[in-house]
């Protein structure tokens, strides 16, 4: 034990007694306003529907505090509990080069967590979001994503594990930079995959034949000056009865998907507004903004792991006698969420402001009544709590709360022309 232990170990209590905290300001303050729907939405959301959002919400935010006591206590045994160090000790027993030894290492870790997330992700499914009328996933279906995904993880994981692994134990004091690159290039890489090689593997695209949308949207999309590679309808009724829509892809090849329950949820005029917000973020260099600022958070974080990586309190400070390259990399994937867990404010913060930036934006494209309506049915439909704790939304929350942007959008001007 040094002075790193003792400041983990204070880390990891204060964050943990946060979390906690901030989940039962949030429950509280649900079911305290649970009886009686807001003013500003009584003409549009029945009591029933707001109840079962804050049913849903205050359900969903009570087993997450399970899994929140458990991550912490992991935290805890990999580290000072020396989970750690025993599997290394067990792959170096089969005298590896570095390199391999660091990839079955974390190959292990990582199907360990998997393993002990499966109970938690079968709950969430076929409990909380059977009882919520949300859950469409079939028991095959859950399986055989889990065995899809954990095949993708090892195809992709391991040559990338390889790489990196070899850069920083070959390239000298600046293999953070070199790792950076490679890092920053395979998330553009990734990017573009996604939507042609990864998704259609979980899902079924089809693309948009309803003409007069279709066409209303190539309007929109020519308005916005948003080039497409196309337009298409995900099975998202497969799995659960939530409704959302998205960009992906990169260059001229970015496609836009709306799930097949979004469609169900809403009017013809009423997606095309949804779309404006969502090219309002395209139109606003979100997405550019937000690669810029996650690639310049890497780069200053593997710049301390290149400092961290030369000390040997590190090591012995979170439970490790033995160096090695893959290590320190364990041991910053497990520090550095504890140690940035305070800054998730800023985060949310930004990306709330973008938000309104895209809200905005889209008012000027199409009515803004007509975004206020599609918004007000994907809250009801997908049971989006109204009135969430607002300590804890300003912490967690990527978007604003529900009468917060509801009002900054009637405060929007018509579009003109």
């Amino acid at each position: 034990m040094n002075a790193l232990s003792n400041l983990f170990i204070v880390m990891v209590i204060v964050t943990l007694a946060t979390q906690l905290w901030l989940a039962a300001r949030h429950v509280n303050h649900v079911k305290k306003n649970r009886a009686q729907v807001p003013d500003e939405f009584k003409d549009q959301i029945s009591l029933d529907a707001h109840q079962k959002a804050a049913d849903y919400t205050i359900t969903r935010t009570l087993f997450g505090r399970y899994e929140t006591i458990l991550g912490s206590i992991l935290i805890l045994a990999w580290t000072l509990g020396g989970g750690l160090e025993y599997i290394d000790q067990l792959w170096r027993l089969l005298e590896w080069s570095t390199v391999w030894t660091g990839i079955a290492f974390m190959i292990s870790i990582m199907l360990i967590m998997s393993i002990l997330d499966i109970p938690f992700s079968i709950y969430r499914t076929f409990v909380i979001e059977e009882k919520f009328g949300f859950n469409k996933m079939t028991v095959s279906t859950f399986i055989t994503d889990l065995v899809k995904g954990s095949i993708l993880t090892v195809l992709i994981g391991i040559p990338l594990l390889w790489v990196v692994l070899w850069i920083m134990q070959s390239s000298g004091p600046l293999w953070w930079l070199y790792v950076w690159g490679v890092w920053f290039g395979f998330s553009l890489l990734m990017m573009w995959a996604y939507p042609a090689y990864i998704a259609p593997l979980f899902n079924k695209f089809k693309p948009l034949e309803d003409s007069a949308l279709k066409d209303g949207i190539e309007t929109l999309l020519k308005q916005c000056g948003f080039k497409s590679n196309g337009i298409f309808v995900m099975d998202g009724s497969r799995r659960s009865a939530h409704g959302n829509a998205y960009f992906s892809g990169v260059g001229n090849k970015k496609q836009i998907v709306f799930f097949d329950t979004l469609m169900k949820q809403l009017e013809a005029d009423e997606i095309e507004a949804v779309l404006a917000h969502e090219l309002g973020h395209f139109r606003m260099h979100h997405i550019r903004k937000r690669l810029i600022s996650m690639g310049a958070i890497s780069l200053a974080s593997l710049a301390i792991l290149g400092w961290l990586i030369q000390q040997d309190w590190f090591y012995t400070g979170l439970g490790v006698s033995t160096q090695s390259t893959y290590m320190a990399l364990m041991l910053f994937m497990i520090l550095a969420p504890v140690f940035g867990f305070f800054l998730t404010p800023i985060s949310s913060m930004f990306s709330r402001k973008h938000e309104f930036e895209a809200d905005a934006y889209a008012s000027q494209q199409r009515n803004a009544d007509l975004l206020i309506k599609a918004l007000v049915k994907m809250y009801e439909e997908n049971a989006s709590t109204l009135t969430p704790d607002p300590l804890y939304s300003s912490f967690y929350d990527s978007h604003p709360p529900a009468p917060v942007r509801i009002a900054h959008l009637k405060k929007q001007p018509q579009p003109t022309g």
